[in-house]
């Protein structure tokens, strides 16, 4: 859907500023959205993200998108990005679609000295009949003002934000690979520029969104990936931020990652507890699946205890395992009898699996590359073995990743594809 525009002179910048005739703002408020409000000392009064107000200015000097077989995950950016300044008194400004470029900010800003930034990681994918769509989009928009709210920056109306972001990659459409596998990776980003060193709500915020387009996580057929169970770090714990999509949760993954790559292992495993809980596998969310002696399948991952990031894609995982479980979508090629649980897991209960060869398959989930199966876990000084097909799939995550695969490239009609 475009927004209907219609072009206007912005005397101010000299840029040519598209509008909308008509645009209902929709009065999307949470109770997190009144209280980061009340925190920031602020009523309900203030301007939310309107995209009748939205601005752009064209790149004078675009750039030519690289060769596909060329892209590095997150090197490339298109040639335009979005930009949406919010202050404590107004509320949310002007959005401007402008060339992609550096930001100003003074070197007093929150984000700079308390990490108070917030992001997303979505795609937009091209249909072999030009389409494009995003993959439920409304997930990321409901999870960035949760996130928002749990480090005290402004919430926002998330379909408003959605069709300015659907608008940006309307304007950069030609830099979507057209060969199978490839898509744009688009980031929203929100980062609290008050011009103050001090600990608090900030009187001013920033949300920018960047798009780059990306190949294949897996360019030649799947990889099993080998992981390190860590009992040294630990990831999140009850009452944190991990279940938020903040910055602060991944700079610290970063050392346990090398140690774990020094070991001759692709991730690490976050374990929780003295009982080692598995939480989640990298920057992924989790799933693993056990034969029981009756010759059911259990699919299960981790719940959202707090700990747990609730992923898009693991969202996708059990909805889709739950509806043909169910009979309600039934999948080709996925085993008949399964259940689908969400529960704790530990190693113990993993490996116990492993050596009793009741454990079918361990895999991730995530934006980036959708499924990562796992062969191997590195766990108190030994490799506790997971099963993995000639392909480097199992029987539960093979049929799974087609079927999404398949919705997010619209080779599957679904309603999880939201046309741009």
């Amino acid at each position: 859907m475009s927004l209907g525009l219609r072009r206007a002179f912005h005397p101010s910048s000299k840029a040519v500023a598209f509008c909308t005739n008509n645009w209902a703002i929709h009065a999307w408020r949470s109770s997190a959205t009144n209280n980061i409000r009340f925190m920031s000392g602020v009523g309900n009064t203030l301007a939310d993200i309107d995209p009748s107000r939205l601005e752009i200015v064209k790149n004078q000097k675009p750039g030519t998108p690289p060769p596909s077989s060329s892209l590095k995950f997150g090197h490339t950016f298109t040639d335009h990005m979005l930009t949406i300044p919010w202050n404590v008194i107004s509320g949310w400004g002007v959005p401007r679609i402008q060339p992609y470029g550096p930001l100003s900010l003074e070197p007093s800003c929150t984000v700079l000295h308390y990490a108070q930034t917030i992001f997303e990681g979505m795609k937009a994918y091209r249909h072999e009949n030009g389409q494009v769509t995003l993959f439920r989009p409304d997930m990321n928009m409901k999870r960035m003002n949760t996130s928002a709210a749990r480090i005290a920056l402004p919430n926002f109306d998330g379909e408003a934000l959605l069709e300015t972001i659907k608008e940006l990659i309307r304007i950069d459409k030609s830099w979507i690979p057209k060969e199978p596998g490839h898509s744009l990776y688009v980031r929203p980003t929100m980062i609290g520029t008050q011009r103050a060193v001090g600990v608090g709500p900030p009187n001013e915020a920033l949300l920018f969104v960047i798009l780059s387009p990306v190949g294949p996580y897996y360019p030649d057929g799947f990889k099993p990936v080998s992981l390190f169970g860590t009992t040294e770090y630990v990831r999140a714990t009850p009452g944190g931020t991990g279940a938020y999509k903040l910055g602060v949760n991944y700079a610290p993954g970063i050392l346990p990652q090398k140690e774990a790559a020094a070991l001759g292992y692709a991730q690490n495993l976050w374990l929780h507890g003295p009982e080692h809980y598995l939480t989640e596998v990298g920057t992924m969310n989790l799933f693993v699946v056990f034969k029981k002696a009756d010759g059911v399948m259990e699919l299960v991952s981790p719940p959202l205890d707090g700990m747990i990031l609730p992923g898009v894609t693991r969202d996708s995982v059990l909805a889709l395992a739950r509806a043909h479980s169910a009979g309600t979508h039934r999948l080709e090629n996925l085993p008949e009898k399964l259940t689908v649980s969400e529960r704790p897991v530990t190693m113990r209960e993993v490996k116990d699996a492993s050596m009793s060869g009741s454990l079918v398959e361990l895999f991730g989930a995530g934006t980036a590359a959708v499924i990562s199966p796992v062969d191997r876990i590195g766990y108190l000084g030994e490799d506790v073995l997971i099963p993995t097909g000639s392909d480097g799939m199992g029987p539960i995550s093979r049929p799974i990743w087609q079927e999404l695969v398949g919705r997010q490239t619209g080779a599957i009609p679904s309603e999880w594809s939201v046309v741009v």
